[in-house]
C-alpha cells in the first residue's frame, strides 16, 4: 500500500443465491463517532484489526500503535518496525507479523507482551502481509522485490519465495478455497495463488477498473471487492476472476472493507470521503452514502461486531496533496464512524 511519509513522510449455488440480511433501503447510515488522538511523527499506513481480542493495530512510521476498540485509547506500543505497512494478526498462535519496509524483513511479535521475538528475511520493502489461518502461514508481499514471501507463523522458517509479474498491493485470503488474491497494480490485474502449492495458478484483468490498490472479501458469496485508482469501485467473482459490478467512488482510493452482517463494501478515498456500497445481491452493487471523512484518509479497517470503520489521518499543512502530503507535526488521529442508529455499540 501507498505509505503515508508524514513530512518526510459454490459454496455452492444456494450460497449465491442467498438474500442479504440487510436490503439497501435499510442500510444503516453512518456518522461521525469520534476521534482517538495519536499524536507523533505522522507517517502511516495499513490498520488491521482483532474483533476477538478487541485490538486496533496502527502502522506508524517505525512503530505500531495499540488502541483498545472498547475504551477506545492507546494501550500499547510495538517498536523497531522500520516503515512498518501492515500487521498481520495470528490470533491462535498469540502471534502478529509486521511488514518493515525499510530493513526488508518481517517482524515476528509475541500479542501477549507486544515483544518482537524475531525477524525474518524477505524481498525489498514488504508490504502487504496477510495470515493464512488453516495453514499456519503469513504471506508477505514485496513492493519493489516483486515477490511473495511465505513464512510459516509458528516457526519463522522461510517456505517459499514466489515471483510476481510487478508491484504487489492488497490482499486477501479465501482459506476455504485454498486461495490468496492480490493486486498487481502496474499490471491492472489481480493474481490468484495456490496456498498448498505456493504458485500462481491463474492471472485476472480487472478492466475497466486501473491501478487497484484496496481488497476487500465476501467469503459467502465469493465476491472480491477491489478500489481503482480510476474512480471505481468493482465486484470481481472470485472463482473465475469476472467483473460483475462497479459502482463510482472518489479520488485517491487505497483501501476497502466489506461487512458481512450489513452487506456493505466500504471505499476510503483520500480525498476526504468513504463509499459506502450495499450488495444487493452477487451481480450488484449499489452505492448508499458518501460519508465525509478528512482529507488524507486512506486507510481503514472494519469491526465486525461493531460495524464501526476506522481511518487513519492527519491534518495537511497548506497546498498539501493527497499522495504524499505534508502534515502538521502531533495531529495524527484515528477517525471513528459506525451506525447512526446505534446498531453497532
Amino acid at each position: 500500500m501507498r505509505i503515508r511519509m508524514l513530512s518526510w513522510v459454490a459454496a455452492g449455488a444456494a450460497a449465491v443465491m442467498s438474500i442479504p440480511a440487510w436490503s439497501a433501503a435499510k442500510a444503516p447510515e453512518y456518522r461521525a463517532l469520534g476521534e482517538i488522538q495519536v499524536g507523533g511523527a505522522s507517517g502511516w499506513d495499513y490498520l488491521s484489526i482483532d474483533p476477538d481480542a478487541r485490538r486496533l493495530y496502527v502502522t506508524h512510521g517505525t512503530h505500531i500503535v495499540v488502541i483498545d476498540l472498547d475504551t477506545q485509547k492507546v494501550v500499547g506500543d510495538i517498536p523497531d518496525t522500520p516503515r512498518v505497512h501492515g500487521f498481520a494478526v495470528a490470533a491462535d498462535l498469540g502471534r502478529g507479523f509486521s511488514s518493515n519496509g525499510d530493513e526488508a524483513k518481517v517482524g515476528i511479535v509475541e500479542l501477549k507482551t507486544l515483544k518482537t521475538l524475531s525477524k525474518v528475511a524477505t524481498g525489498a520493502n514488504p508490504d502487504a502481509i496477510v495470515y493464512e489461518p488453516t495453514r499456519k502461514e503469513v504471506y508477505a508481499f514485496n513492493g519493489k522485490g516483486h515477490s511473495a514471501t511465505v513464512i510459516a507463523a509458528a516457526t519463522g522458517e522461510v517456505l517459499a519465495t514466489i515471483d510476481l509479474p510487478g508491484k504487489p498491493e492488497f490482499a486477501t485470503v479465501d482459506s476455504q478455497a485454498g486461495r490468496v488474491f492480490v493486486n498487481i497494480e502496474d499490471k491492472n490485474t489481480i493474481l490468484a495463488i495456490d496456498t498448498a502449492q505456493h504458485k500462481v495458478v491463474a492471472t485476472w484483468p480487472i478492466a475497466p477498473g486501473e491501478s487497484a490498490s484496496g481488497m476487500a472479501f465476501d467469503a459467502t458469496h465469493h465476491r472480491l471487492f477491489i478500489g481503482c485508482e480510476n474512480k471505481l469501485m468493482e465486484m470481481i467473482d472470485s472463482t473465475n476472476g469476472k467483473v460483475v459490478a462497479s459502482v463510482p467512488i472518489q479520488s485517491g482510493v487505497d483501501a476497502n472493507a466489506f461487512d458481512a452482517g450489513l452487506q456493505l463494501a466500504f471505499s476510503s478515498n483520500g480525498e476526504g470521503t468513504v463509499t459506502i456500497a450495499h450488495e444487493d445481491s452477487p451481480t450488484k452493487l449499489t452505492v448508499v452514502q458518501t460519508l465525509r471523512t478528512q482529507p488524507s484518509a486512506r486507510t481503514m479497517a472494519l469491526d465486525p461486531r461493531t460495524h464501526r470503520i476506522y481511518l487513519s489521518a492527519a491534518t495537511l499543512a497548506p497546498g498539501a496533496g493527497q499522495r504524499r502530503p505534508a502534515t502538521v507535526p502531533g495531529s495524527f488521529r484515528i477517525l471513528v464512524y459506525g451506525p447512526a442508529d446505534g446498531s453497532g455499540t
